[in-house]
Formats: structure tokens, C-alpha cells, sequence
């Protein structure tokens, strides 16, 4: 009985632990842009280069405590899987450098807005490029998407490339990940690996030329900058224990807060302007982002249901006792339980 009454409690333990730990991973992307403003006068590229360096310093110590290094020699010996990681690596690299920049010139709510569209993105990639089929609610969703780019174009006077580029580098980086097969500590470690090189010699050109303001703004500056790594790697860290413990569909709810905690920092901290156009612009994105939530939590709800009706189902097969059979129903159940358990006594 114990035993019984442990599995639920357990289940429910570490479901609140897994909100914790998204909570944390999605609360840290969510407030990072009050980060990149810290490191100046610091460029975006010597951020990202810090970032780069500081964040395979921390992967090492991560793996070092995991003890997990059986993943790098079968890597090695595929060259395919290889090129995906380099892939990985320089598109991150790309979304990285925008982002900080985007923070650091002022464009923090149209970044918040590229991981908004981020989704209708993916969506785009799987027609396109998995030739996934959509439901009709997604195509709403997606057509909703494009019209906010429309609107968001008029009322930024040009196209929200920040946005677009954020959006795009993200989906891609995604696409890629799934192919490369590993899990989240190890690909984030490779892709690192990668780019550990170039920004090390990135760092020694800016040093030998008196432009890093690593060794220039005191002790404090680089100490911040040395932190990119650990600022890095935990919501990372946080967000793989969330995802082994919470259901898919909740973390695709969880997303959200993220760019939402951006944007709020972006028009209440930063004080950027929202005029109309731009108000409406993000009201069709949010629009799409609902409908494709709703999508998802009824198509899931209907896969539980189909799931519980199956099991029902082969529970009654199971149990069906056929009329025209002499034996006896409680004489035939028992013989079916002594055919599961030859020890159990008839």
C-alpha cells in the first residue's frame, strides 16, 4: 500500500521541481537583457567572444562533475555529425552576436519579438523542410504571423530584421539539434568546442592591440565578462532538468515567458517606444501564439483521450466472456491468472 501512495507523491515532487527549474531556465533568458548593458564598454563581439571562451570553461566543469565523456569519441568519428555541430556552432554564434547587440543599441522589445515569432518559424521550417503537414488552426496562426510582419514593418518604417534574423538563426539552430542527436549538456559543450578557438584568437588580436577592455576596466569588468560562461550555462542546466520531468506541452507553454519578461523590460526599463502600429503588430503575433497554443493543448488532449479509450478497449477484450463457452466465467479467470502466475495457487 506504501508503495503505492509513494509513486503519486513522488510524481507530484518532482513535477513541482521541474516548474522550479523552468521557472529558472525561462526567468534567466527572460531578464538577461539587464545583463549585456553591464559589460560595456565592452563591444558586442568582445562580449561574444567572452561568451564563447567562459562558456566551454564552464561545460568542462559541468562535465567534470557528470563525469560524461563517453559522447566525444563516437562524435569524433563521424564527420557528418561533425559538420552539424560546426553548423550549430555558427548559427548560434550568429543569434548570439544580434542579440547582444540588439540589447546594447536599444532594440530590446524587437528582440523579444523575434523569440515571439520564433514558433510561427519553426512551423515554417517543418512545411517546408520536413514536409509536415499543417492543421487547419496552424494555418490560421501562421497567416496571422506573416500579416503581423506586415504590420510591424509599417510600423518600424523598415523590415524587423532584428526580429527576423533572431527568429530564423533560432529555428535553424533548432532544425540542426535535432539531427545532431545529442543530449543538451554534451551538443551545448561541442558546439562551444567549436567556437572556443576562433574567440581565443579573436580575444589575443583585441589584447595585442590595446582595443580589449578585458585587462583595461579593472578587475570588476573582468570578472563580469569571465561570468558570460556561468550566465550561459545555467539556464541551460536548468532548462534540460525541466525537460525530464515536465510534459512537452507544458514547456511549450513555458516559452513564453521568456520573450514576454523582454518585452516588459524593454518598454518599462528601457523606456522604448510602442507607438499604435507597433502596439498592433504585437497583438497579432500573440494572436497566432494563442491559436497555435490552443492547437496544441487540444490536440494533445485528444491523443490522452484516444489513448485512455484504446486501454479501455483492450481492458474489455480482455475481460469479454464468450456466451457460448461452457466454462465457467470465474473458473476461466482463474485459469487466466494461474496462466500469468504459474505459482499462484489455484
Amino acid at each position: 500500500m506504501g508503495s503505492s501512495g509513494e509513486a503519486p507523491a513522488r510524481a507530484a515532487r518532482e513535477a513541482r521541481l521541474g516548474l522550479l527549474y523552468g521557472f529558472a531556465a525561462y526567468g534567466s533568458w527572460g531578464v538577461i537583457p539587464l545583463f549585456w548593458p553591464l559589460l560595456e564598454p565592452a563591444s558586442p563581439a568582445e562580449i561574444l567572444a567572452n561568451r564563447m571562451v567562459w562558456s566551454l570553461v564552464a561545460c568542462v566543469l559541468l562535465l567534470l562533475v557528470l563525469r560524461r565523456w563517453s559522447w566525444i569519441r563516437p562524435l569524433l568519428r563521424e564527420p557528418r555529425r561533425l559538420a552539424l555541430v560546426t553548423g550549430a556552432a555558427a548559427t548560434i554564434t550568429v543569434n548570439w552576436f544580434v542579440y547582444i547587440w540588439a540589447v546594447n543599441s536599444g532594440h530590446v522589445v524587437e528582440a523579444a519579438l523575434g523569440y515571439f515569432i520564433n514558433p510561427l518559424v519553426s512551423i515554417a521550417f517543418g512545411v517546408l523542410l520536413l514536409r509536415e503537414r499543417l492543421r487547419g488552426l496552424q494555418w490560421i496562426a501562421v497567416a496571422v504571423g506573416a500579416a503581423a510582419v506586415v504590420v510591424l514593418t509599417v510600423g518600424y518604417g523598415r523590415l524587423p530584421w532584428i526580429a527576423l534574423v533572431l527568429a530564423f538563426s533560432f529555428g535553424t539552430y533548432g532544425l540542426i539539434k535535432k539531427r545532431i542527436g545529442l543530449e543538451g549538456v554534451e551538443s551545448f559543450a561541442a558546439e562551444t568546442a567549436v567556437q572556443f578557438l576562433p574567440a581565443l584568437v579573436f580575444m589575443l588580436v583585441l589584447g595585442a592591440r590595446g582595443d580589449s577592455t578585458f585587462h583595461t576596466e579593472g578587475v570588476g569588468h573582468a570578472l563580469l565578462l569571465a561570468s558570460c560562461g556561468v550566465i550561459t550555462a545555467f539556464p541551460l542546466i536548468c532548462f534540460g532538468a525541466a525537460a525530464v520531468r515536465l510534459p512537452l506541452s507544458t514547456i511549450g507553454l513555458m516559452q513564453y515567458l521568456a520573450p514576454t519578461l523582454q518585452f516588459v523590460l524593454g518598454v518599462l526599463y528601457f523606456r522604448e517606444s510602442m507607438p499604435a502600429e507597433r502596439w498592433a503588430g504585437f497583438l497579432l503575433v500573440w494572436l497566432a501564439l494563442a491559436l497555435l497554443t490552443y492547437d496544441a493543448l487540444r490536440t494533445a488532449r485528444r491523443g490522452r483521450l484516444e489513448l485512455r479509450r484504446a486501454a479501455a478497449e483492450a481492458a474489455r477484450a480482455a475481460t469479454a466472456v464468450d456466451p457460448a463457452d461452457p466454462v465457467d466465467p470465474g473458473a476461466k479467470a482463474g485459469g487466466a491468472a494461474q496462466a500469468a502466475d504459474p505459482a499462484r495457487p489455484v
